[in-house]
């Protein structure tokens, strides 16, 4: 397939500034791949599509305060995004500007903050060594920023926003925006009805929002991203495969993740690395029987993954009904629930 295939007319006005308050008040577009049906929601409505037994797959990792601005060899302005933390002061990260951050380049982030270009990588990525008094965690809090997404152009006021309520740990770039919608009263109200919330972890990377520049989808290659998945979940999961019961993915870090973990039989191994699955039509699913997700940018590797999990005519006429009927797109946006 052609990256243009995936392509479709979004108005700019569409595009989400802010997300809404409270969090479950979002839209929730409803698609049933047995009988085709579209139905239009509230996402707290999602306690309907669910029962006792049912396994609810979130990504529990956190944003960290990743974009940082600095003065690149004493004289020009730099910005710096994280991608990746490979050991106690060693990063990925792309850089701009990116043609005069060259090996043994020094970057400035005030008086607490510096860091050394070490190497360079695939795509731009450089390796960046960093020098710091103190806890590099609490430097970031303290000076770097949320890292938004460039088609977000209103100011966050609230950090804690960009992040899921369930988050725990540490390590993405990019928040799991489809995990954004849920708020501790919705997830309270799914384990009341005795669905099981499995977390699994994969730190949002360049993998997830590098844009697709192939002209074919096949020539695109996904960076690698961390991730992690305890024997509990694995353990939940499994149970669930073996009796029939839904398992319901929230997000395409999720559903990533599962994929990269599982054997043929759909049944997922515990344990820990790194992956570039790339997930795109047509392909087979093993492990997540429904999926929630926001709506995506055009010719992004994550519309492509809904495309292979619900079709590629259906994901394309789902968007042009969402444009049609005013749903708010790409982060901060509205959400799809595909059964």
């Amino acid at each position: 397939m052609k990256t243009s295939d995936f392509d479709y007319f979004l108005p700019p006005e569409l595009i989400a500034q802010t997300p809404l308050t409270p969090r479950d008040s979002s839209r929730l577009l409803v698609f049933d791949r047995k009988s085709g049906a579209v139905s239009h929601k509230v996402f707290r409505d999602l306690t309907e599509y669910f029962k006792e037994g049912d396994v609810l797959v979130v990504n529990n990792t956190k944003v960290v305060p990743a974009r940082l601005y600095g003065i690149l060899n004493a004289s020009a302005k730099a910005e710096v995004l994280l991608l990746k933390r490979l050991n106690f002061n060693t990063c990925e990260a792309v850089m701009r500007p990116a043609k005069k951050a060259r090996i043994g380049s020094v970057i400035t982030f005030g008086e607490k903050l510096s860091a050394v270009v070490k190497d360079f990588k695939d795509d731009g990525i450089r390796i960046l060594e960093f020098a710091f008094d103190g806890s590099f965690e609490s430097i970031l809090d303290e000076i770097g920023e949320m890292p938004l997404p460039h088609y977000i152009k209103e100011k966050l006021g609230d950090k804690t926003r960009y992040q899921t309520v369930y988050g725990k740990t540490d390590g993405s770039a990019a928040a799991p925006t489809a995990g954004l919608h849920f708020t501790p009263e919705l997830l309270a109200k799914l384990k009341q009805k005795g669905v099981l919330i499995a977390e699994i972890l994969l730190h949002v990377g360049l993998g997830t929002f590098r844009p697709v520049k192939s002209d074919e989808v096949s020539g695109h290659k996904m960076h690698s991203e961390y991730y992690e998945i305890t024997p509990q979940t694995a353990d939940i999961v499994n149970a669930a495969k073996r009796e029939g019961r839904r398992i319901t993915a929230v997000g395409t870090t999720s559903v990533r993740t599962l994929e990269s973990a599982s054997d043929n039989d759909g049944f997922v191994r515990a344990g820990s690395g790194d992956t570039d699955i790339f997930i795109y039509p047509p392909y087979s699913f093993k492990v997540p029987d429904a999926l929630i997700t926001n709506f995506h940018l055009p010719k992004s590797s994550l519309i492509m993954l809904v495309s292979a999990f619900a079709g590629y005519d259906n994901t394309m006429s789902l968007y042009k009904t969402a444009v049609d009927d005013g749903y708010r797109f790409f982060s901060f946006g509205d959400a799809m629930l595909i059964l």
